[in-house]
């Protein structure tokens, strides 16, 4: 079983170096994560000591809630260690070594956060050695990473249709989503996360709708080429996402409720009552999208702007309505997606931008314009990303998930649901 030493949230551990306690009001970067045991359980006690170039710069023991952090005197390029010896019994490095990260790279003003591989070291009957219920596991883990990336994706997906914009502002709507609900579930907002998460969605639909109008509606009125309104969704991209740096931090911060629950054991998986519900969630929401696209009379005018612009105009249909109600509801859509990441995983200021280019992969597997290729697509790509990790490190899960990408368009140029259509 894999067992991740994730980013941690806001909670301060205790340090025991005094390098590290003197400066820890003082240096802007440091070098933090929590450790959990292979049930998700935090573990306490565990020291995390940082040198760089053979010399200590400090040390940190993880707390009650399995955080660290060690403050650093500078960026630079940092070796962090786990003390194998507190490790419960049973629980190990995957790796030969794997106790031990060289070249952590830190930036200025950065707060990095670090990934241990650690296993049981259990291997469960199955073939060529390879253990079932970490299979079984990686599986649930993939829907549910799946599952998140499907309902940040359709938005995209259904603007791409009916405008054909590649907005590559589209992950900033999630950033903004999940630092929205953060700001209103902590203090002084202390609202429920749930009251929050949908206050999100309003957020999001306002914000991307607000985009719409004021910028991407007067460009296309202008006459603006797709070339000239993709560079321009880069610059917008770019500028969205230093304002949440700005406003947010670049700290990865955690939501106050449902950050630390005991596991489910259901038969040979273990999953929080948090993560099921997200899941369960993100399902009936993509159950309730493709609803609305094929009962509603907006769904029909959606579906019918994404076949054809000119003819849904000739008939009566207010292409720009439809356009307006696209993007907000892409906007609601990526809010919610950015919630529930920020749940599982936590909030920071390039969330977005990093689930970005998995979004992309999900929507071009499944089928370019197509909301039913979205969800399908990204929830492939989510399962190829935690399964790759059974023969290769978790941090080339999205290399590999791109790989399959490729390969299925060699094979199927238009996708899995996606339309041959005549070139020349």
């Amino acid at each position: 079983m894999l067992l991740l030493v994730a980013p941690a949230g806001a909670t301060t551990p205790s340090v025991s170096s005094p390098v590290a306690a003197g400066a820890s009001d003082e240096a802007a970067e440091t070098v933090q994560g929590t450790v959990r045991d292979p049930d998700r359980e935090p573990l306490e006690g565990i020291t995390i000591t940082v040198t760089q170039d053979g010399e200590e710069i400090g040390s940190a023991v993880t707390d009650t809630e399995g955080s660290w952090e060690v403050p650093l005197p500078g960026p630079g390029s940092y070796t962090v260690t786990l003390d194998v010896a507190g490790l419960p019994e049973g629980v190990a490095p995957r790796a030969e070594g794997g106790e031990v990260l060289d070249g952590v790279t830190v930036r200025p003003g950065a707060s990095q956060g670090v990934i241990f591989q650690l296993g049981t070291g259990e291997v469960e009957e199955g073939g060529a050695g390879i253990p079932v219920g970490r299979v079984l596991q990686l599986v649930v883990d993939g829907i549910k990473f799946g599952a998140i990336i499907a309902i940040t994706a359709v938005g995209l997906s259904l603007v791409f249709g009916t405008t054909k914009l590649i907005n590559f502002a589209h992950g900033e709507f999630v950033t903004i989503g999940a630092v929205t609900a953060y700001f209103l579930s902590t203090a002084p907002g202390n609202l429920p996360i749930v009251l929050a998460a949908v206050l999100a969605m309003v957020v999001g639909g306002a914000v991307a709708g607000g985009v719409e109008v004021g910028l991407w509606r007067p460009l296309r009125r202008r006459g603006a080429g797709l070339i000239q309104m993709f560079i321009v969704a880069i610059g917008l991209s770019l500028l969205l996402r230093h304002l949440i740096l700005i406003v947010f931090g670049s700290r990865r911060q955690q939501y106050d409720e449902y950050s630390l629950q005991t596991a489910w054991t259901l038969g040979p998986v273990r999953i929080t009552p948090r993560d099921l519900i997200i899941t369960l969630l993100a399902f009936a929401i993509m159950i309730g999208v493709a609803v609305m696209l094929q009962r509603t009379r907006i769904g029909t005018a959606m579906r019918a702007v994404n076949d054809n612009k000119d003819l849904a105009e000739a008939s009566g249909i207010d292409v720009q309505r439809v356009i307006l109600v696209v993007w907000v509801l892409g906007g609601a859509l990526a809010a919610i997606g950015g919630v529930f990441f920020g749940l599982t995983q936590a909030i920071y200021s390039e969330m977005g931008f990093e689930l970005l280019l998995l979004m992309f992969a999900g929507v071009i597997l499944g089928g370019l314009g197509s909301a039913y290729g979205a969800m399908l697509g990204s929830l492939v790509i989510g399962l190829v990303s935690q399964l790759s990790t059974l023969w290769f490190p978790a941090s080339l899960a999205y290399m590999w998930a791109l790989l399959v990408m490729i390969i299925v368009l060699l094979v199927r140029p238009q996708g899995i649901l996606g339309r041959r259509e005549r070139v020349g």
